[in-house]
């Protein structure tokens, strides 16, 4: 049946370009992890409260920006944020959940639990998921339901827990963090346990460092804590 009907006309073919051969160490640098800054950040619920802390590292791939960047932040008088990322995201996150925080009680009378504000921010970066906020956090606080503990990823999953690590010496935190773990313990048995499980992250992650932020919560109010070395 050659010839019959109309002919279709010929689709052009699309031109080949030679590939041109990348540096591998100018790959690495353009894929992302060499310049996403490390961190350490840990949060632990305990009998009376919720511990966040974090050490004080801001590095720039290989580069120590600065040895007093605060990675923790009081969202109202029982609620707090520990995150690891860029430190302009975290800030920018802070800020906006604080002022969500301060229009929830205005709007209701009541201040806003710690599930409703780990799910506004999880909408929160939800939102942003096409222009993400380049931070993990952790989200803990005290209310009438007692003390909780949520993590946060990139995009905005939340998931409850009872400990966490966040950031580039979450491996070797968690180990230490997870041995000794024990919701019955006290805040300063909590804060000797954080502690030491963030020097061990920083004994062996070099994008961890230079102190530590603390913030211990309970019904109380919240306590900011700050140890150099």
């Amino acid at each position: 049946m050659e010839g019959y009907g109309p002919q279709l006309p010929q689709i052009p073919q699309t031109p080949q370009f030679p590939q041109i051969p990348q540096d591998p160490s100018q790959q690495a640098q353009q894929g992302g992890y060499a310049w996403i800054p490390g961190a350490t950040t840990v949060g632990a619920v305990f009998s009376g409260g919720v511990i966040l802390a974090s050490e004080k590292r801001v590095t720039y791939g290989y580069f120590v920006m600065s040895k007093g960047g605060k990675k923790v932040f009081k969202i109202t008088d029982r609620i707090g944020v520990a995150c690891a990322g860029l430190v302009g995201d975290m800030q920018i996150l802070a800020k906006e959940m604080e002022a969500q925080g301060n229009l929830f009680s205005m709007d209701t009378g009541r201040k806003i639990s710690v599930r409703s504000a780990a799910k506004l921010m999880a909408n929160i970066l939800f939102n942003r998921r096409y222009a993400p906020l380049i931070t993990q956090t952790i989200v803990g606080g005290m209310d009438e339901e007692g003390p909780s503990l949520y993590v946060l990823d990139v995009l905005g999953s939340l998931i409850p827990d009872k400990y966490a690590v966040v950031g580039s010496g979450t491996e070797i935190a968690m180990g230490v963090l997870e041995e000794g773990y024990k919701e019955s313990m006290n805040a300063k048995e909590a804060k000797e346990l954080v502690m030491r499980s963030i020097k061990s992250a920083i004994s062996r992650d070099s994008m961890s460092g230079d102190g530590i932020d603390f913030l211990i919560i309970t019904k109380e109010g919240i306590t900011e804590e700050s140890i150099k070395f």
